[in-house]
């Protein structure tokens, strides 16, 4: 079923709908599912099908985007060569992050956390996917501007992360600062800015992860 609205086809949504207590109960198993997702930073060097990755991409442009712009481009990288190439750059940045930039207040809150400015995870991952923002499109020579760019880059690393802990691999978000570094080793366009990295594979048997609690419902939530 086709509709016309201004000019526009508009078709009929197909979504799926639930009793109240299958609501319920799928709605906790997924809660319950994700509350085990953690970001690892030891991640195993075996090898990630390619089809996987093409598959959490495709999940991750799901998302809604302002006006369905869709201002994102995902660089998938298993080359080991530009991925060494990432982490040095990575580091180096990293290093004068922990070495000046950051306050005494950062590195103590940063503590639990076991960081440090080496990123061996950069390197030894089967995959980084840099997720970049465009910031503007060019349309017959001109600039284009795309709507709520931050966001709806934002939303779709949220719906990244979720495919990713979905098909039982580990990652976590990795922001040096600044990033710039990863538009010009990965030869991007002037429109677009790297906004995150996610290393992506298997957890290593041995990983570690602190041991944290997440905010109670209570302390996140208002029901009015």
């Amino acid at each position: 079923m086709k509709k016309e609205v201004n000019g526009y086809y508009h078709i009929k949504y197909t979504g799926q709908q639930y009793p109240a207590r299958e609501m319920i109960s799928r709605s906790k198993e997924f809660y319950e599912y994700m509350d085990k997702r953690r970001s690892v930073r030891e991640i195993d060097q075996k090898s990630v099908p390619k089809e996987i990755i093409e598959n959490v991409i495709k999940t991750a442009a799901t998302a809604p985007s302002g006006a369905h712009k869709q201002p994102w481009t995902f660089c998938a990288i298993a080359d080991p060569v530009l991925k060494k190439k990432i982490r040095e750059a990575a580091e180096k940045e990293e290093y004068e992050s922990y070495n000046g930039r950051m306050s005494e207040r950062w590195l103590n809150d940063l503590k639990p956390m076991a960081t440090n400015w080496e990123k061996p995870f950069l390197e030894e991952s089967p995959w980084l996917i840099v997720v970049c923002k465009r910031v503007y499109e060019m349309d017959e020579n001109e600039k284009a501007n795309n709507y709520y760019v931050n966001e709806s880059v934002g939303i779709a690393c949220g719906m990244l992360i979720t495919a990713i802990h979905n098909a039982g691999l580990a990652t976590l978000t990795h922001t040096p600062s600044p990033m710039n570094f990863l538009t010009k080793l990965l030869g991007r366009p002037e429109n677009e800015r790297a906004f995150l990295l996610l290393p992506v594979g298997y957890p290593k048997a041995d990983a570690l992860v602190p041991e944290l609690s997440r905010k109670n419902l209570e302390e996140m939530a208002v029901f009015y």
